[in-house]
């Protein structure tokens, strides 16, 4: 058996055992006050991955010019999924028994991290296209010794 194999299966192991574990813990745990509830969660995180960002991204790569896919795939990954952890707070800001649980403004926040993502990705293509015209002007003198 080769090392990539025996590697392979340890972490494909650990990960059955992790899995296991957060089975146990949703059913058994106190804290967890609907399953369902945290069921239903994880399959509207499925459907929101499968059903959105996975689609957005390929459709980034089929229509966009090939120097554009990469920053930009990053950028609607990156957009993706700091949109999917920050829903749950932003729908339920404000709401509850206990209004200091939740005390920033979370759309505010999300709003700044998808901008800074923006700037990152518009960054990256300057860069890309600046690198490019250099390269291009380089190979456009004509060296003579």
């Amino acid at each position: 058996m080769t090392a990539s194999r025996l590697l392979r299966g340890a972490l494909g192991a650990a990960g059955v055992a992790a899995m296991t574990l957060g089975a146990v813990l949703l059913l058994t745990d106190r804290q967890v006050g609907s399953p369902v509830g945290v069921l239903s969660w994880l399959a509207a995180a499925v459907f929101l991955h499968d059903g959105v960002l996975v689609p957005l991204v390929l459709a980034a790569g089929a229509l966009l010019p090939p120097r554009a896919r990469g920053p930009l795939r990053a950028a609607l990954i990156t957009a993706g999924c700091l949109t999917a952890v920050a829903l749950p707070v932003m729908l339920r800001q404000g709401q509850g028994a206990n209004p200091s649980a939740l005390p920033l403004d979370y759309v505010r926040n999300w709003a700044l991290a998808m901008g800074g993502v923006a700037v990152v990705t518009a960054g990256r293509l300057l860069l890309g296209r600046l690198r490019r015209r250099e390269r291009a002007g380089r190979g456009s003198r004509n060296v003579t010794t």
